[in-house]
Formats: C-alpha cells, sequence, structure tokens
C-alpha cells in the first residue's frame, strides 16, 4: 500500500477532520433564529404557559463546527422547544459578535443575552474561576462534569458572577489536556520524559509553573502560532486534547500522543444580568435547566469527536499512549500540595480545592 505523507494525508483528511464526528452531534451551516420544533410549538401559545415572550441573543466566538456552536445552537433550540416559541433565540457563531474576549465584554455589557465561550476568557476578570485551571484536579471530563455540573460547586465558583453583570447557568466541556510531542522526541510515558522539553502551552502563568516544575520549557504561545512552533523547532510538543489538535491542525508534526489527563478545560454559559434579570422564574427556571442539558451535550460531543480525532491522528502516523504513569507526573509536582504555592492569590480557596481533588482522589 502507498503511504502518502503527513501533509497530503492532512490535505485527504484532516480538512474533513475539523468536523470531525460533527454528524453525531449536529451542525449547522448558518446562524438562526428558530427551529422548525420550536416554530411548531410556539402554536401552543408559550405566554399561556407562564413564560416571558422575548427574543435572546445567544453567541459562541468559535467557528461553525466547533463544539461551543454546536452546543449553543443546541441550547437555543431546547428553550424554543421548552417554552413552546415564547422564548426565540437569535443564534450566532463564529466572530461575527466578536472573539472571545470582546463577546464576553459584550455579554457583560448586554450586547448579547447568553453566551458560552472557554471559561479562562472569563479569568482576566473573574479570578476565581482560576481554581480550574489547577493542574491534576479532576481526574477526567467525566468527572469534572460530575463536580460542577451536579454539586453546588459550580455554583460556588461562579457565586459572585453578579458582581460583573453576569448570570452563571452551567459549565461545559472543552477537552481534557494531555502532551503530544514531535517524532524526534519520542513517546511521553512518564514524568521524567519531558525533562528539557520545549512545550509550547497557552500564555498562563499556571500553566508556565507546571510545566517548569516538572522539569520542561514551557514555551507560551498564542495557538495561531503552534503550529509554526512545531515546525521549525521552536516548540517540540503541545498539550492539548485530541480533537482539538485535528481541529486546529496542529498534528502535522507530531508523533506521539499521551493521555496524561492534566488538566481539564471548561466552556461556561452564561447570560447578561440585566437581560436575566426581566425574565419571570418560569422562564430562568427553563434556562437553567436546558443550559444544563445543553452542557451534557457538550461533553457527549467532545467524547465523540476526540474517537474521531485519534483515529484520523493514527492513520497519519501518530503513536499513542494509553497508559502512562500518571502518579509519577503527580508526585514529581507533589499534588495536592503544590496547589498551596497560590494560597495568597485572592481566589484561592483551600476549601474549595480539597473539595474538588477529594471527589475524584477518595
Amino acid at each position: 500500500m502507498k503511504k502518502i505523507s503527513r501533509r497530503s494525508f492532512l490535505k485527504v483528511a484532516g480538512i474533513g477532520a475539523a468536523a470531525l464526528g460533527l454528524a453525531a452531534c449536529g451542525g449547522s451551516s448558518a446562524s438562526t433564529t428558530t427551529s422548525t420544533a420550536s416554530s411548531t410549538a410556539a402554536s401552543a401559545g408559550g405566554s399561556d404557559a407562564g413564560f416571558t415572550n422575548t427574543t435572546l441573543t445567544l453567541y459562541s466566538p468559535g467557528g461553525e463546527n466547533s463544539v461551543p456552536t454546536k452546543t449553543i445552537i443546541k441550547y437555543g433550540e431546547l428553550i424554543e422547544e421548552a417554552t413552546g416559541g415564547a422564548v426565540k433565540c437569535d443564534v450566532q457563531y463564529g466572530g461575527t459578535l466578536g472573539n472571545d474576549a470582546e463577546a464576553i465584554e459584550s455579554t457583560r455589557m448586554g450586547t448579547i443575552d447568553l453566551i458560552f465561550a472557554g471559561t479562562s476568557g472569563f479569568t482576566s476578570f473573574y479570578d476565581k474561576a482560576k481554581v480550574m485551571d489547577l493542574p491534576f484536579l479532576f481526574t477526567s471530563a467525566e468527572e469534572a462534569n460530575e463536580v460542577l455540573n451536579s454539586t453546588d460547586i459550580g455554583e460556588q465558583i461562579f457565586a459572585d458572577f453578579g458582581d460583573y453583570d453576569l448570570v452563571y447557568l452551567a459549565e461545559g466541556d472543552n477537552g481534557m489536556r494531555h502532551v503530544s510531542t514531535v517524532k524526534s522526541w519520542g513517546q511521553i510515558e512518564k514524568a521524567d520524559d519531558v525533562i528539557g522539553l520545549k512545550i509550547r502551552v497557552p500564555q498562563s502563568q499556571m500553566y508556565t509553573d507546571c510545566w517548569s516544575t516538572l522539569g520542561a520549557t514551557p514555551v507560551a504561545l498564542a495557538l495561531t502560532e503552534l503550529t509554526t512552533a512545531l515546525s521549525n523547532g521552536t516548540a517540540q510538543a503541545q498539550d492539548n486534547a485530541t480533537y482539538h489538535e485535528v481541529a486546529n491542525a496542529t498534528w502535522d508534526d507530531i508523533g506521539y500522543f499521551s493521555f496524561i489527563n492534566y488538566m481539564w478545560m471548561g466552556c461556561t454559559m452564561a447570560a447578561n444580568k440585566i437581560a436575566w434579570d426581566k425574565l419571570n422564574e418560569a422562564t430562568q427556571n427553563v434556562l437553567r435547566e436546558k443550559a444544563k442539558e445543553a452542557a451534557q451535550f457538550s461533553f457527549d460531543c467532545i467524547a465523540e469527536d476526540n474517537v474521531t480525532a485519534r483515529k484520523t491522528m493514527e492513520e497519519g502516523g501518530v503513536q499513542f499512549c494509553d497508559n502512562p504513569d500518571i502518579d509519577s507526573f503527580k508526585k514529581k509536582l507533589d499534588i495536592p500540595a503544590y496547589y498551596t504555592r497560590y494560597a495568597s492569590e485572592a481566589w484561592y480557596d483551600q476549601s474549595l480545592v480539597d473539595t474538588i481533588y477529594n471527589y475524584g482522589n477518595k
């Protein structure tokens, strides 16, 4: 069988993988204002059921086939159906209302009514959400979902959102971070394998702290610079979920992938407080309930997309390590004592950290 090059493979399969597994979770080719189901249900009379008659602007900064966008579209459909069309949703996405930072600010100002965006984007002004950037705090995405959406911990973290003109609704999935390396480095099976490794990380001190402590050389770069960095040797590794690597086409120079499960990434569903306060209690209850359903949808989508992404990468020659020595990473970081390095930070709450960590490490 003729073996195609990695770059040729990307042209054939990688572009299609930007929408990887998307048929299973649905998709949309344009912004939408109503769903067929809700248009039909509207004849039942939403106001008769006690819902506020209104139109809400929902937004995801992600591209058309991204999980956040699929999730916000799903959320709009769920709201319209549940309210019998009393609440209509003008769903926008893909940069039409700005990038993450711009859109979050617009939500605080009231230009956007409901947003689903990466939780890290909120930490620029809401420090308490930084707790979710602690390494090895969650053992899996499934655990994060259970902790944040099935207990009151999510509400505890975002209890002061109202001070920033926002209302917290639910926490969705944005993937579990692992580590992947270029072909010349080799597989990561234990913590000592990353000593000296030049790994690209997001531009965040907490990521830099983690990898420096492990003995690696973190290189803080924007995602748009990653592919070039891996190609020219500025970086030898990245810390991303499988679906992120394929969807963002950052795996071309990757030879090895290791599931170290070191950090979970979330997406936050939030509402503008003024718009929220205009809704009656029945409508608010529906929006909260459906936000949890939409959040679950995001976890399901990413789980499916990760499977498809792995297949794509394996077909391109990437070798996977399913059972690295995760304990060696925790031991080298001295988890959970490691977390106390942030004890002087205003956002740090030892009781909350202990509660989350102990949930999955009983």
